[in-house]
């Protein structure tokens, strides 16, 4: 810890910079009152298991406290139990504004990402082939309430590929199942639905089976004999215009790396999304997943990185990793992005030309069209403009803002919007909602998702006398 940060008072381990995300999603990050004490978090805090360390950030000038707390537990259970029975709870009698509790990110994590409640009760395992769903329940609901069990199979012949999926309905009860069944399940988080990540996660099951049966795995460790393409030279006639193509790399390295290096590395090409590092108990290879936000950016990413060395002498081999897409379909919607992008920037940087892009069509009547996967609610009536304001969201955009129309067409499906706007210049924008409820829908169904190509991230904004003072991000 540095010097923003207070000690874990009362003895016990504390751990090093290292170790603050072993176990992952041990560590829980508060919004708390800035005159709220160390003393006062031990005290509720501990009940809900072994505290490690307690971390108030603090204002490197005047030491005084900016309203975020860290507490890392000795389990992630601990951590997952006490975000769900102390968020938006008062921490004392004398508080009135209800603390907020979430279990904090990676500080080896690239990019900085919310964690959504599928990130942390959706658990991934390998089983005998001979497990029915049933089976698969009866050995793991001993850890908690399972909304669902699902085996993965064979398409063609229906047969149990030995893997499998849980979905608990509390974090906790996930990382109860992780921590205390038997080792051979190999348990682990499984990634959201929506990241397309059950290939990836196969592959690497599958490479741990074969490797634990003797095997070598089917990965192409090092293909590195033959000189490397330019993107531009990626045509349907090469012979390496035939494998699999998404947005989803493979990256293997005879050096292991973390993933702040693998970040480092693929940053280079924009447009990277998010990665990690997959450590394999069975060698000292480093394997790694890198997705992008587009197909161009990972087809871009993959013929330039190939190869190369990091460290010097070192090459590494990135691969796509099949997620059953078509490829022609991929580069279709490849070329798609890459046009909409241009007229998105165009746009933006012309306000006065968004009347003449329609997304429904070239009548300025129609409404716009939405492109998305989530199940929007009808539309409904925007609220007269005078309605007091009950409650102002926060939308953040990945990687441009959308029209002010669609905004408009998303958020007033929820009921009682007063009003959204872009701020100039930035990826952001707010909502005004006149009913709580209306903002809490858009959030639950909003946050996260992918509409018209563009990410959103929807949250609470602070009150306005609380944006002058915001607090800076924390590593």
């Amino acid at each position: 810890m540095d010097e923003a940060g207070s000690c874990a008072s009362g003895g016990g381990f504390r751990p090093g910079v290292d170790s603050l995300d072993e176990p992952p999603n041990s560590r829980i990050f508060l919004v708390i009152s800035k005159y709220t004490p160390e003393s006062v978090l031990r005290e509720r805090f501990s009940p809900f298991g072994e505290i490690q360390d307690i971390w108030v950030v603090r204002d490197k000038h005047t030491k005084e406290s900016k309203g975020i707390a860290f507490v890392k537990f000795a389990r992630s259970s601990q951590a997952c139990r006490a975000m769900e029975e102390m968020h938006g709870q008062c921490l004392s009698p004398s508080d009135t504004k209800p603390i907020k509790v979430f279990i904090a990110q990676s500080r080896s994590s690239g990019s900085h990402r919310d964690v959504e409640d599928e990130e942390l009760t959706r658990i991934f395992v390998m089983i005998p082939k001979s497990y029915t769903e049933e089976d698969l329940r009866e050995k793991f609901k001993v850890y908690g309430d399972i909304e669902y069990c699902s085996i993965i199979k064979n398409k063609v012949t229906g047969e149990s590929k030995g893997l499998g999926y849980v979905r608990y309905l509390k974090p906790s009860q996930a990382a109860q199942a992780i921590e205390n069944c038997d080792r051979s399940f190999r348990a682990i988080l499984a990634e959201p639905k929506n990241k397309a990540s059950e290939s990836s996660e196969q592959d690497y099951y599958s490479n741990m089976r074969q490797e634990a049966l003797g095997h070598e795995p089917r990965v192409n460790m090092f293909p590195f004999g033959e000189q490397q393409s330019e993107f531009s030279s990626f045509d349907k006639n090469d012979n390496r215009g035939q494998e699999s193509i998404s947005k989803r790399l493979s990256v293997v390295s005879r050096v292991p790396f973390t993933e702040e290096q693998l970040f480092s590395i693929f940053d280079i090409v924009p447009g990277l999304e998010y990665c990690e590092v997959q450590r394999d108990p069975y060698s000292n290879y480093g394997h790694g997943v890198v997705q992008y936000f587009n197909v161009a950016s990972a087809i871009y990413a993959k013929y330039k990185l190939h190869g190369f060395q990091y460290p010097p002498g070192n090459r590494i081999g990135v691969s796509f990793i099949d997620d059953g897409s078509n490829a022609s379909d991929l580069l279709r919607k490849m070329a798609t992005q890459m046009v909409a992008a241009q007229l998105a920037s165009m746009v933006w940087n012309n306000p006065s030309q968004q009347q003449f892009l329609q997304f429904g069509g070239s009548s300025g009547s129609q409404l716009p069209q939405i492109q998305t996967d989530v199940v929007l609610p009808s539309c409904k009536k925007k609220a007269p403009p005078e309605t007091p304001v009950k409650e102002r969201l926060f939308i953040v955009f990945n990687p441009h803002p959308l029209p002010l129309d669609v905004l408009e067409d998303i958020f007033c499906r929820f009921g009682n919007l007063i009003e959204v706007y872009l701020v100039s210049g930035k990826n952001v924008g707010y909502a005004k909602y006149a009913d709580r409820v209306s903002a809490n829908d858009a959030i639950t169904t909003l946050h996260g998702k992918i509409l018209n190509g563009v990410r959103l991230k929807v949250m609470l904004a602070d009150s306005p006398r609380e944006e002058s003072n915001k607090r800076q991000r924390t590593y």
